[in-house]
């Protein structure tokens, strides 16, 4: 399980002349198992905040622990095993592999780890079963929508059971009974195996699920609100495309 806390974090970026704030002095403590939702307008922080937790972007100063390691002091080589092992990401550009099948994606990291390849095999196509793409194995991207590529996204995020998944807008290619699909998915993977999500949405179907809702405006945490989440929040599942 992960636990994230940071501290004090602080992140700027240069456009032209001008400097834009991504964290101010930001101060967070989510405890292992949790569901967390950032929410906020476009500039607000939530992807320069998931970004600095997956060790991917460098704040300026602050500190961040994830599962107990400080990985803002972590040097390549640990980041990257860290990265592997413990965290699962969805990107909004949801970054596959052009070159390789759905199924191949989605094993992808379960490969570097190591896994036999039988195992790896398994895992994906049941991985791809349950996101709804059965049958889509072999598509390469291009040949996929949108909404399937996030649909493979996904679930190379979470075929390896990361112990932390940082979601970047994950439903926003998504229909409604996909999406609520999705999020059943999330849940029980937060459940059963009490995998830490934080997850940047607008979506309110998404924020449905959170045991958190954290709202940030201009680099800020401005409200960070807890809520009860009722045993089954979406119960329509099925594949929309």
């Amino acid at each position: 399980m992960s636990s994230v806390v940071c501290e004090a974090l602080c992140k700027t970026f240069r456009q032209g002349e001008e400097t834009i704030i991504g964290l101010d002095r930001v101060d967070l403590l989510i405890e292992p198992g949790d569901f967390v939702c950032l929410s906020g307008p476009s500039g607000s922080g939530k992807t320069t905040l998931l970004n600095a937790i997956g060790g991917l972007d460098i704040p300026d100063s602050g500190i961040i622990r994830v599962a107990g390691k400080r990985i803002d002091q972590l040097g390549k080589g640990e980041l990257a095993d860290m990265r592997l092992n413990n965290i699962g990401f969805v990107f909004q550009a949801y970054n596959l592999i052009p070159v390789l099948s759905a199924r191949e994606n989605v094993e992808f990291v379960m490969q570097i780890q190591g896994v036999s390849a039988a195992k790896r095999g398994a895992i994906a196509r049941a991985i791809l079963e349950e996101v709804g793409l059965q049958g889509m194995e072999q598509r390469r991207p291009a040949q996929l929508s949108g909404g399937q590529q996030q649909r493979v996204a996904v679930a190379r995020a979470i075929a390896s059971r990361p112990t932390l998944v940082l979601a970047d807008e994950p439903t926003a290619n998504l229909d409604s009974k996909t999406a609520a699909h999705l999020m059943d998915l999330f849940a029980r993977l937060n459940q059963s195996h009490d995998t830490t999500f934080i997850i940047a949405t607008h979506d309110p179907r998404v924020m449905a699920y959170a045991r958190r809702l954290i709202k940030m405006v201009d680099g800020r945490i401005v409200d960070d609100i807890a809520q009860l989440v009722p045993d089954s929040c979406a119960p329509v599942a099925g594949d929309g495309e």
